[in-house]
């Protein structure tokens, strides 16, 4: 390994700022910079760090798919009125699931490095849970399903759909209640690509 790889390694471990040598150069320390982003690369950041949207021109068009969880949490008092459909804003389930069906479909416009993508699928279900440990004992679970045919996954556009179903409901309820908690929103699957499948 070359002298001044091994000083700024070493420079990284104890303190940059108090150990660095002089005699590492500035051309020395980018080089070993754009070395590391090269070795683990992200594809909406080039080399010099600059942001920018992956261009998929050349890739072919695949089915792709993915699937995306989340869950909203909330007392007793709230989820029996989600339950029974009092809550004053109207059916809970109902607007949340139209409003995460359109957050899929608005994910370009929100993330600005997604592509726009011509969504042939999505699907968005509500379920009302209620035998959760803690003081919050209650739930709204969310799970979300988009599918194209495209050259790039869905994977923003089912998180998308989660999050934005989970802040309707939230919305939806805030009147009556303001310690509910949105959590647990991930990827739980994915389908197509390089990648081809995973599932958590």
């Amino acid at each position: 390994m070359h002298y001044a790889s091994k000083k700024l390694g070493y420079a990284i471990g104890k303190g940059f700022a108090s150990t660095i040598s002089s005699n590492i150069t500035d051309i020395t320390i980018r080089t070993f910079i754009a070395t590391a982003r090269r070795s683990i690369p992200l594809t909406h950041v080039d080399v010099a760090g600059n942001a920018h949207m992956v261009d998929v021109t050349n890739k072919s068009a695949t089915l792709r798919a993915a699937k995306a969880r989340g869950r909203v949490l909330m007392n007793r008092e709230t989820y029996d009125l989600v339950k029974q459909d009092k809550i004053k804003k109207g059916n809970v389930l109902t607007v949340a699931q139209i409003a995460g069906i359109q957050g899929a479909k608005m994910c370009s416009q929100i993330i600005p490095l997604c592509h726009p993508i011509a969504i042939t699928k999505v699907s968005v279900d509500l379920r009302l849970v209620d035998n959760i440990a803690g003081p919050l004992d209650c739930a709204v679970e969310i799970e979300s399903h988009v599918k194209c045919k495209g050259e790039t996954g869905v994977e923003m556009e089912a998180l998308s759909a989660t999050s934005v179903a989970a802040l309707t409901v939230f919305d939806m309820c805030k009147a009556v209640s303001k310690n509910m908690r949105i959590e647990y929103i991930r990827v739980v699957e994915k389908l197509g690509g390089k990648s081809g499948h995973w599932k958590e």
